[in-house]
């Protein structure tokens, strides 16, 4: 390796924390991994702070360069991804332990167990990484700008292929993709329309990786040329990324869908007592309540609204079991106004005798009759049902939600919504919002997403907010207006470029109006989908092993 003591201070700095990231071994690697990950979160909602990635990606690197003088590689790069992973995911996804805190009679001795092994499995993605990426590895003698970019090139194809895994596998759970961090602020959001979340990781990875590694490699006399690399490897693409968006949003805004006013309604109620049997009239009072009045609170009976929006199981009841519940409904609209709410619905297999329960969308109209309705297809492990359902609750283990035998998928392929007055709706419940193939998957393009949802389940944790930027990112990935209603916020109407038009806060109380922008033509990424992504593989793939070619 070249020496570096006569480098400048700051460079001479970032060689010196390098070697010590290289050749840390034991407890500490793997703290060293773990508080890099960790901070790394920082990037998401609701802090939104990315540079932290350009201090703390480097790390995967030289921890790849440090497992490469060992003698067992691919393990090593394995165990040290792992730590980094682990620590990523840890901090990203604690918030789902306030979910076992809703009951925590029945569910707290569940938390600890919920707030590692999740974290543990997500970071076996990175893991495989690791193994793939030392498959390959330069010589830790590959220094200077060609062996730089080639190590972050290689990073950014295998973490790119274990989130694209990360998103499918085992029904999936994209949370806090790396390519996230790309997407604030709102200028650099409109990217997403062209590269997507899993096209937008390989970027992130590679981009923000990349400054100091070239600047820790750099031999002495060569640092202002490390950093000019530095600065047309890094800074020029997102500068122009930046600016290209700035120039879109510059555009003028989408015209209104004529005669249509949404209200939307938002009630708080807190997660432990939604299910108390003696609460559920007030509840959903208190939904009838808020509907009828405007954002400052009067009572104006629906005058100027063309449709409602309740969230998700609005009613902690099936409504649809209950006549008196559709016909104060039906007292509530006038004839020309249509609601869309969550609710829960069972309906009786003819076949088994059983009640197959279905976690829905319900379109209600006049005199509280149905419309339309959607059944949600991505169903929540562990939360609306269990793996291996009928054994786990044999040894008496339950979800979340406490539904006996777990809900149903609904039919598939998802349909979109007829509902009067609106184009066609892309229904999307919850957690299924965070699936791009969620919300425009075969067929016909809907020109509206309503997302229902109750995150009331995680306190007021990160989780609420990186839930709801995941699917603001949706309405700019697919040019669409995305109509999102949460019991307890983040409630908002976004347009097709990411602008907030109305929203209510976590743990407000109310309800408010407004119009809805018509779809965009859908953008790159909405026609292609991740054709996108294997594209800029295949790109990233040639052009690391012409460099690896090149340093032979």
């Amino acid at each position: 390796m070249i020496a570096h003591a006569d480098w400048p201070w700051t460079t001479g700095l970032l060689a010196h924390a390098a070697k010590s990231v290289r050749t840390a071994s034991g407890w500490r690697q793997r703290g060293l991994a773990w508080i890099a990950g960790a901070l790394s979160t920082l990037a998401f909602a609701p802090f939104f702070a990315w540079p932290v990635l350009v201090l703390t990606f480097p790390v995967m690197i030289w921890l790849l360069d440090g497992a490469n003088m060992r003698s067992r590689p691919i393990r090593a790069s394995a165990v040290a991804l792992w730590w980094f992973a682990f620590g990523y995911f840890f901090a990203g996804l604690f918030w789902i332990g306030e979910a076992f805190l809703g009951e925590a009679e029945i569910f707290a001795w569940l938390l600890p167990f919920a707030v590692t092994l999740l974290p543990a499995a997500m970071a076996g993605y990175w893991a495989l990484a690791g193994a793939l990426a030392q498959t390959v590895w330069p010589s830790n003698e590959s220094t200077g700008v060609s062996g730089a970019v080639l190590r972050a090139l290689v990073l950014a194809i295998t973490i790119g292929l274990a989130e694209w895994l990360r998103g499918c596998l085992f029904t999936g759970f994209p949370w806090n993709a790396p390519g996230l961090a790309l997407t604030m602020p709102l200028a650099l959001m409109q990217s997403v329309a062209v590269f997507g979340v899993p096209g937008l990781t390989l970027w992130a990875v590679l981009l923000l990786s990349l400054p100091l590694v070239l600047l820790a490699d750099a031999p002495i006399g060569q640092v202002r040329i490390a950093a000019m690399a530095a600065l047309s490897f890094s800074g020029l693409p997102l500068a122009l990324a930046a600016a290209l968006g700035a120039w879109h949003l510059a555009q003028p805004p989408s015209p209104p869908i004529p005669g249509v006013m949404v209200r939307l309604v938002q009630p708080s109620v807190p997660q432990r007592d939604k299910w108390i049997a003696e609460k559920q009239a007030g509840i959903f009072q208190d939904h009838l309540d808020l509907s009828r009045r405007n954002a400052v609170g009067q009572i104006d009976d629906l005058a100027g609204v063309s449709h409602v929006v309740w969230p998700e199981a609005a009613m902690p009841f099936g409504p649809l079991d209950h006549p008196e519940a559709l016909a104060a409904i039906g007292s509530l609209l006038p004839s020309h106004v249509y609601l869309l709410t969550g609710a829960l619905r069972a309906v009786r297999d003819d076949a088994s005798g059983t009640r197959k329960a279905y976690n829905s969308l319900l379109v209600l109209g006049a005199g509280g009759a149905l419309a339309t309705l959607y059944d949600k297809i991505h169903l929540v492990p562990f939360g609306e049902y269990l793996p291996f359902q009928s054994t786990l609750e044999a040894i008496g283990l339950q979800s979340l939600t406490r539904q006996r035998g777990g809900f149903t998928r609904g039919v598939q392929p998802k349909p979109l919504l007829d509902v009067p007055g609106l184009p066609p709706v892309g229904p999307l419940i919850c957690y299924e919002a965070i699936f791009a193939n969620e919300a425009w998957p075969h067929g016909e393009r809907p020109g509206l997403l309503v997302v229902v949802t109750n995150d009331g389940w995680f306190g007021n944790s990160t989780g609420p907010p990186q839930h709801f930027h995941q699917a603001r990112v949706r309405a700019v990935e697919q040019g669409l207006t995305l109509v999102r209603s949460a019991n307890n916020g983040i409630s908002a109407v976004v347009d097709p470029e990411g602008r907030l038009l109305v929203t209510l806060l976590l743990n407000a109380r109310g309800s408010v109006d407004t119009v809805l922008p018509i779809a965009r033509p859908p953008p790159v990424y909405a026609k292609s989908g991740d054709v996108i992504f294997w594209l800029m593989l295949s790109i990233f793939a040639i052009a690391a092993a012409s460099l690896r070619n090149s340093l032979k």
